[in-house]
């Protein structure tokens, strides 16, 4: 199976839910795990190739121009964490269906997690570090709606808030480190990357680059001071933690340094950043697990932590580091997801996570007991389980480890690290299972079905086969993992007994110890508690509040609403510009002629410039300002036909007259005149700097069309290449559908956004003063008896079907004559806008049946379809291809794929103007406008009214 298509089924699995949720929760969850376990199918299908030493790679061009390929690669390493967010998230989707409530929208959960298990399985397949990068940024918002999915709980608000804060900083810190590294290395391809240590690590850039990169790793997997965020992440649901702490989220940090293992580490930087921000991460997240009540809360520091160790050993830079922390990514992930999911089992059935409220559990619930006690002593390191051979490996190349000249203190503080590690596994063990049974839990507990204890019961069989039985279950994992890690054919020895050494003396220190510490937690509690200490939410909130305070200020200092402040500071950058160009002398000398002035070209110009004056002053009459917009939107529209500029003549008076309609049928509802908001002294002074920025801007061009360019233009290579290679005579539109397709793309997407946004500012209209004003303008306002004449209404019925051909015949030629989708969509509009003013709004709006939303929707589903529909071809996205048709009876035709393009633009933009018309439409409806019953109705409560006066 592809990578791509492996990346792909988590993606195509989050439709699912949604459309399936109303067949139950049983389908959803099925329809989920159905593509979950057929891509981890897929991954384990390459097993084979990658222990041969195979890479498997797949590449689609995308923006091969800025280096952006769907480029996708499955070596040890992807094999390795794909397994364990594939295997692991089949196990939590089953576990969820049984663990949600009825109440809890299950179909919104199996799609926030379908995405997340999507962006993660992106991350560790991408061989491009700019598609990493926006994976890597999909793991942040969609945990952030994991972790938010109870909304109703403040904690949960404040949790997934502070997620997003800390690691969308992190991920803006690292797409700059991932930038720089790219550049340094020529490529933004992973697998070229990873290929050019010498030259990544002689660059000055390389620290930068570095420290960039850590910053977003760090954040990501809770790496000290950035770790503040995953404690309170605990307030999403068990499901959530235990998916995001044992094969997700805070593994992409992990698995970020060790992608880049092989460039970046192996300098005395690496070392000293990352091994130590590990070991104080280490010792930190363990002392802090060992107060904590809340069952999650002690687990989610001990996944600090862990995350910790891992870290470390990655740090040290060597094989034997890489090997350890690759052995310890499984066992965590093993024993900790069996962790949570039992504490989700015990808070479930007992209806609380507080360790001083539990206790005697392990008669009430055998089953979670036995889960629970030996996941907790993997946790721990007690033989023969799989935690205690990666502890034991951490251990041994810890005392080994100098760091700066001291030999024992990295071993010391390792293993004062491993000791707090086994105390608060033992509480864990100690103070929810053992003691006598109580009487006051929230509710009476009991094992549950299978239904919940099946995921994580499977996982501590893995525990124990792997601390038995390490080079068959795990040491091909390990090996192909830490080869692709360190670039380097590895040999694990991976075994429970190596000999007495300083590792295993630690490791019964530590037992003996942590066992100690649990026995005088309660002094030890209290001691902890009365100490004072900063507290990590409090110092964040408090930085987050300096924050919003200091942005508020900037803006309001810098974009205060008005319009005048913004134009002000653009004119002043551009006159200065213009300035600086004449003092300078870096204008120079015209090179061109000046063109000759033909009588009808000065009568225009002149005609614009007193239109304009008009406007200027007359613009408080509002219907005679929109008038003098028409006029020189007109007068434009004709300067473009004499400059021989047809297809931008015809999109300028579409949108003049798309525009002065739409303003006109908004006029009805506003003043008709503008009040005055500035005095004849400032008026004055307006008019001066007006009339200066104008001279400055036109000056500017006066100068770019007096001189020629000292470099070749892009328009040449337009002319030039529109047939040869976009199959099209129109330069414009095959620049707008081929050449710069990607910018029509987003353009007519926002163009969709702002005529949504438009529709749902109107619902503020609705409700509150706007109603009823709506409602007062509509009860003094005085119409005509005849509010729909006669011949408007026969002329557009008649305009129609012209204006529908005409809309078509452009469409089709576009590509070789002007025209295109977006005039089209403009004339059809009109012929559309032209039934609304002479029938009115409501009787229009019944006889029209498409949805608009759904208009606009089609339109950037075809354009992004035709873009994707390249890939199938192996071309980048948006790449247009056309062939010749003979069809009997008739001549031979060009078929363009850019047509199908332009067809999306088409909906798009008309779906926009008819959107934004409904929305007018909708408040004259709220205003009291009736619905008519025929298309020239006279105003019922007008004749009456009339014929009350006339008796």
């Amino acid at each position: 199976m592809s990578p791509a298509l492996i990346a792909a089924l988590p993606f195509l699995g989050a439709l699912l839910p949604g459309l399936l949720i109303r067949s139950g929760r049983n389908v959803a969850a099925i329809s989920c795990g159905t593509m979950t376990f057929l891509a981890l199918i897929g991954a384990c299908l390459h097993i084979p190739a990658i222990l041969g030493g195979a890479v498997i790679t797949a590449d689609y061009a995308w923006l091969p121009r800025i280096g952006l390929n769907a480029s996708f690669r499955i070596d040890g390493l992807s094999l390795l964490f794909a397994i364990l967010i594939l295997g692991i998230g089949l196990l939590i989707i089953t576990y969820a269906r049984y663990y949600l409530s009825k109440d809890d929208p299950v179909g919104q959960f199996y799609t926030y997690l379908m995405l997340f298990q999507g962006a993660m399985v992106g991350i560790v397949l991408s061989d491009n570090i700019l598609l990493l990068l926006i994976f890597w940024e999909l793991t942040s918002l969609s945990s952030f709606l994991l972790i938010g999915y109870w909304k109703h709980l403040p904690e949960g608000r404040q949790g997934a808030r502070m997620a997003l804060t800390v690691t969308g900083m992190g991920g803006l810190a690292m797409i700059a480190g991932m930038l720089i590294l790219g550049n340094i290395a020529g490529s933004y391809k992973i697998s070229d990357i990873l290929q050019a240590k010498e030259a990544i690590q002689a660059s000055p850039m390389y620290l930068p680059a570095l420290i960039l990169i850590l910053i977003g790793a760090f954040t990501k997997s809770a790496q000290f001071p950035f770790h503040v965020w995953l404690p309170h992440a605990m307030a999403a649901p068990t499901p959530v933690s235990a998916y995001l702490h044992s094969a997700t989220m805070v593994k992409a940090g992990l698995f970020l340094m060790a992608r880049l293992w092989p460039v970046l580490a192996g300098t005395p930087e690496w070392f000293y950043l990352v091994a130590t921000t590990g070991l104080i991460t280490m010792l930190i997240g363990a002392v802090i697990a060992l107060f904590k009540d809340d069952l999650k809360a002690l687990l989610a520091f001990s996944t600090v932590s862990h995350l910790g160790l891992i870290t470390m050993l990655l740090g040290l830079g060597t094989e034997a580091g890489a090997i350890a922390a690759v052995f310890h990514i499984i066992n965590h992930a093993t024993f900790k997801a069996a962790l949570f999911m039992s504490a989700g089992i015990i808070d479930h059935e007992t209806g609380t996570r507080s360790i001083a409220r539990l206790g005697g559990l392990r008669r009430l619930m055998p089953i979670t007991f036995l889960i629970g006690t030996i996941a907790a002593l993997s946790m721990a390191g007690i033989p023969p389980l799989n935690g205690f051979l990666s502890k034991e490996m951490m251990l041994y190349e810890a005392a080994h480890t100098d760091w700066a000249g001291y030999h024992n203190l990295f071993f010391i503080v390792a293993s004062i690290a491993a000791i707090f590690s086994v105390a608060y596994s033992f509480r864990f063990i100690w103070h929810s299972f053992f003691g006598e049974e109580r009487d006051d839990y929230p509710h009476h507990p009991h094992d549950p079905g299978p239904g919940l204890w099946f995921s994580p019961a499977l996982l501590v069989v893995l525990v124990v086969l792997i601390g038995l039985m390490p080079m068959t279950m795990a040491g091909w994992l390990v090996r192909i993992s830490a080869d692709a890690v360190t670039g380097l054919a590895t040999e694990p020895d991976i075994y429970l007994w190596h000999g007495v050494n300083a590792a295993l003396i630690a490791s019964i220190i530590a037992i003996i110890v942590g066992a100690i510490l649990v026995s005088l937690h309660r002094l030890l509690q209290a001691g902890w508690d009365s100490t004072p200490r900063p507290e990590a939410k409090t110092m964040f909130d408090a930085v987050i509040r300096r924050a919003a305070r200091w942005a508020q200020a900037a803006n309001d200092a810098l974009h205060d609403g008005r319009l005048a402040r913004g134009a002000t500071m653009m004119s002043i950058t551009v006159v200065m510009a213009g300035v600086f160009g004449w003092a300078t002398g870096a204008v120079g000398l015209a090179t061109r002629e000046m063109l000759p002035i033909e009588p009808v070209a000065a009568i225009g110009f002149l005609l614009l410039i007193a239109a304009t004056g008009c406007m200027v002053t007359f613009h408080r009459n509002r219907l005679l300002a929109l008038v003098l917009i028409g006029i020189i939107g007109l007068i434009v529209s004709g300067a473009f036909v004499y400059l021989s500029a047809p297809d931008l003549a015809l999109t300028q008076i579409s949108v003049e007259v798309v525009t002065v309609m739409l303003m006109l049928l908004a006029l009805n509802f506003l003043p008709k005149r503008t009040w005055v908001e500035t005095g004849g002294l400032r008026r004055g002074a307006d008019a001066l700097i007006a009339t200066a920025v104008g001279l400055g801007f036109g000056g500017l061009a006066y100068a770019v069309m007096r001189r020629d360019f000292a470099f070749d233009t892009i328009s040449g290579y337009h002319l030039e290449n529109s047939y040869k290679q976009g199959g099209g005579d129109n330069v414009v539109n095959v620049t707008l559908v081929d050449f710069r397709g990607y910018d029509t793309f987003g353009e007519i997407t926002v163009l969709g956004i702002a005529a949504l946004v438009i529709f749902a500012m109107t619902e503020t209209l609705m409700t509150g003063r706007s109603s009823r004003r709506l409602l007062n303008w509509r009860h003094d306002k005085r119409d005509a008896g005849d509010r729909h004449p006669l011949m408007l209404v026969v002329a557009t019925r008649l305009i129609l079907p012209i204006s529908l051909t005409v809309g078509l015949f452009i469409f089709l030629r576009g590509h070789n004559e002007p025209g295109g989708g977006f005039v089209a969509g403009l004339i059809v509009a009109i012929s559309l806008l032209m039934q609304y003013m002479a029938s009115g709004f409501a009787w229009a709006q019944e006889k029209q049946r498409v949805p608009f939303h759904a208009m606009i929707g089609a339109g950037v589903v075809v354009a992004a379809a035709t873009g994707m529909g390249a890939w199938l071809w192996g071309v980048p996205f948006l790449t247009s291809n056309y062939t010749y048709v003979k069809l009997p009876l008739l001549e031979e035709f060009e078929l363009a794929t850019a047509m199908a393009f332009d067809l999306g633009v088409f909906l798009c933009v008309l779906g926009a103007v008819m959107l934004a018309l409904n929305s007018l439409s909708r408040i004259a409806r709220r205003a009291g406008e009736t619905v008519n019953r025929e298309p020239m109705d006279v105003d019922p409560s007008r004749n009456s009214h009339q014929q009350g006066e006339a008796n």
